[in-house]
């Protein structure tokens, strides 16, 4: 039976995995499907931490770019994604995966703060790990969450999901033409302006040689062939 490849990932989904048809929130069914397919690749073998942001509640920068104090605007998207991250442990646990919500905000009614060696020791249990309130500080996105994270929790990969199948030198929405990469160097990435992930969490991930997989998420079963090695989406290293 064929094993996956990496050993722990990190899956760094937006909030709009979450939104299904609405224009806003949170819809039950879009929700089971993500579910699904982090199942998919738990059952694997492969130790999974989720990191979610916030963009179908809140955004801090939009927030912020419309006169609300940066600070607090940040915060508020924080608290945006704990919301995500108890939708999502919700239906993972429907499906039968164990899971534990860890915050880099203090909340211990809802969920265990993040606690770098309780989160590993999760994973070792066999339990998927989401992370919520991304760093705990604001002026750092939920990208930055994730780099920072994955690092610290000797992640192999970070799986960057998309509604596109990969990386390409232009929007293949807008040009016929536009050719998809299968593999990129950092410097590449960073000399063609390619919009990775932001600037902090891509200098984190080229620094400390973090591969990143850009793939579309919502191609079921696409996780679990990530995991498995398959070539799909775009790996940048």
């Amino acid at each position: 039976m064929a094993k996956p490849i990496f050993k722990r990932v990190l899956l760094k989904l937006g909030g709009e995995s979450l939104l299904g048809s609405r224009e806003y929130g949170i819809d039950p069914k879009a929700t089971q499907e993500v579910a699904l397919e982090i199942k998919a690749v738990h059952e694997t073998g492969t130790q999974v931490v989720v990191v979610i942001g916030a963009g179908n509640i809140f955004r801090g920068i939009a927030g912020a770019a419309n006169g609300i104090d940066r600070s607090t605007a940040d915060y508020m998207g924080m608290l945006a994604t704990v919301m995500n991250c108890l939708a999502l442990q919700d239906a993972l646990e429907k499906c039968g995966v164990d899971t534990r919500v860890q915050s880099g905000l203090e909340m211990p009614a809802v969920a265990e703060p993040y606690i770098r060696r309780r989160a590993l020791r999760h994973m070792d249990k066999g339990r998927v790990v989401i992370l919520a309130a991304g760093t705990g500080a604001p002026y750092f996105t939920t990208d930055t969450g994730a780099a920072l994270r994955a690092l610290e929790l000797n992640c192999d990969v970070i799986l960057k999901a998309t509604k596109v199948d990969g990386i390409y030198d232009k929007d293949p929405n807008k040009y016929p033409t536009a050719t998809k990469y299968q593999h990129l160097t950092y410097m590449d990435a960073l000399k063609e302006r390619l919009e990775v992930m932001d600037t902090s969490a891509f200098a984190l991930c080229m620094d400390n040689k973090l591969p990143i997989m850009v793939f579309n998420f919502f191609e079921p079963g696409n996780s679990k062939r990530a995991v498995m090695g398959e070539t799909i989406g775009t790996i940048v290293k």
